[in-house]
């Protein structure tokens, strides 16, 4: 099933992918972050308010649901617009670099355990992403690392939310018509920052910062952070951190190719390949693990 649903995650990566240089090179600075983050979020929540049905599930896990998606969504877009105030597009990405250990730190502290094989895919992710160096880091280095690891710890905590929630509470629910809730859930936490911090003086000028706008909230939230935690629901939590860096390699490609900046190309191929060594890593304790549970039931 994994090996299945793998590409799904890969997918949405390339999906993702663009989304970080179509921000800082046409919204960051030029258009309010909390202006984006709202057309984004509300934009995706109309998507899926028509498949929403209020009676498929109980009131106790939609709220669940919902506070997946402030975690996921709402509160991780609010950190991670900002970043693009302080950091570069590679710079950006490569502080994501995180996300896979955070994804299994969550995990594993939610059920009171550490699992080596999950602790080691995801650290040799990392190495990786870190093996992807960009000079020129400005002044605003310390504060944008901290602002996106914030969004990395709620992008984790809310797709490993979400993925539990499925699994434990509901595995048999047609995700689809839940997902609003999702969504819901973030527009709760948008509305609100937008009205306090928003600035009503840097809305889009252009059609193609409103084109943007409109990409980002239908496609790459929409449908890609549904088609996210749908394969997020159904891979080990290993295979979901790898997922998570792979985005990396794959942003700064497109950054490199569309919008002409300057990368260590030899760097790139390195920390990519050390990526997909992580995910074979992976693969491999994952091969083990039911080979001793099966010798165990035997």
């Amino acid at each position: 099933m994994e090996s299945i649903l793998m590409p799904i995650l890969i997918a949405v990566t390339l999906l993702w992918a663009f989304s970080f240089s179509l921000i800082g090179v046409y919204l960051a600075g030029q258009v309010d972050a909390w202006f984006s983050v709202l057309m984004r979020v509300a934009l995706a929540t109309v998507v899926f308010l028509p498949f929403l049905k209020l009676r498929e599930i109980e009131a106790k896990i939609a709220l669940k649901l919902m506070v997946c998606g402030a975690l996921q969504l709402g509160i991780m877009y609010g950190f991670y617009y900002q970043s693009f105030l302080y950091l570069s597009v590679p710079e950006v990405l490569l502080f994501t670099v995180m996300t896979p250990l955070y994804v299994t730190l969550i995990n594993d502290m939610l059920d009171k355990r550490f699992n080596i094989g999950f602790a080691v895919s995801a650290l040799v992710a990392i190495l990786g992403a870190v093996a992807i160096r960009y000079q020129g880091i400005d002044e605003g280095f310390i504060k944008g690392l901290l602002i996106v690891q914030g969004a990395n710890i709620c992008f984790a905590a809310g797709q490993v939310g979400y993925k539990r929630v499925i699994a434990k509470e509901r595995p048999d629910l047609s995700q689809r018509t839940v997902f609003g809730w999702f969504f819901i859930g973030a527009l709760a936490v948008v509305i609100p920052c937008y009205l306090a911090l928003g600035n009503p003086d840097k809305l889009p000028t252009t059609t193609l910062q409103w084109g943007i706008l409109t990409y980002l909230g239908i496609v790459a939230s929409g449908l890609g952070y549904f088609a996210w935690n749908r394969g997020a629901t159904m891979v080990n939590v290993g295979t979901l951190a790898v997922a998570n860096n792979l985005l990396i390699p794959a942003g700064i490609i497109v950054n490199v190719v569309f919008w002409n900046r300057d990368a260590d190309i030899v760097r790139l191929v390195i920390g990519g390949s050390i990526i997909l060594l992580a995910l074979w890593l992976n693969d491999k304790f994952n091969q083990r693990l039911a080979t001793a549970k099966a010798a165990n039931a035997s």
